[in-house]
């Protein structure tokens, strides 16, 4: 349904009306955000890349052939946008506390920080909020390739067809990095959960 809806406002957009494009902004833009931010140290960057992530789709449109989903287009301009502005400025892509939360306050991690729900402890949101920046960081430790796509599987939900589409990779080379992503966050979480050796979780 969502993809028939973006392929009916990308015709309307290759006909020239650009109230469509605005549509299709605003339905992408936290999204797109929320994927720069897990790229980028400095907050103050992140509307800037995703500003320019839609323009460079709005230019890219009229080729767009409808070959992938137009967010899985749209997620491989952000990428390759958030890379390029990375290497302009000789930063490294890493995250940042306030980068990732200030860029959606959905984050399913960030979610937790401030709820204390009925029949809840403070030690089990303590344990909570421990256990959330825990996988943070872990994820923050990770190469860049790996948190890309961990990123896009378990907080944008792509599938591993539409990851090797965005990351332009075979898709047991996604496979592979999703797998070792997990290991490198489950060995980090062992400690907290108490999980025998050999265990993930």
């Amino acid at each position: 349904m969502s993809a028939d809806a973006d392929a009916l406002l990308i015709e309307r957009v290759k006909r020239g009306d650009q109230k469509a494009f605005e549509l299709l902004v605003i339905k992408y833009q936290r999204k797109i955000e929320r994927l720069i931010a897990r790229m980028v140290r400095d907050t103050d960057l992140i509307q800037d890349i995703a500003q320019e992530t839609f323009i460079r789709a709005y230019r890219a449109l009229p080729q767009f052939r409808g070959e992938s989903a137009f967010y899985t287009w749209l997620y491989r301009i952000a990428v390759n946008t958030a890379k390029k502005t990375l290497v302009e400025l000789k930063r490294d892509p890493l995250v940042t506390e306030s980068a990732r939360f200030s860029a959606d306050d959905e984050d399913e991690t960030s979610r937790v920080e401030n709820e204390l729900s009925d029949g809840e402890t403070p030690e089990a949101v303590l344990a909570s909020k421990e256990i959330a920046a825990t996988v943070n960081a872990a994820i923050e430790a990770l190469s860049d390739d790996l948190r890309q796509a961990i990123t896009l599987r378990e907080i944008e939900g792509l599938s591993y067809e539409e990851i090797a589409d965005v990351m332009n990779c075979p898709i047991g080379t996604v496979r592979s990095r999703i797998f070792r992503a997990r290991e490198a966050i489950a060995e980090r979480l062992r400690p907290l959960l108490d999980t025998p050796d050999g265990k993930r979780w």
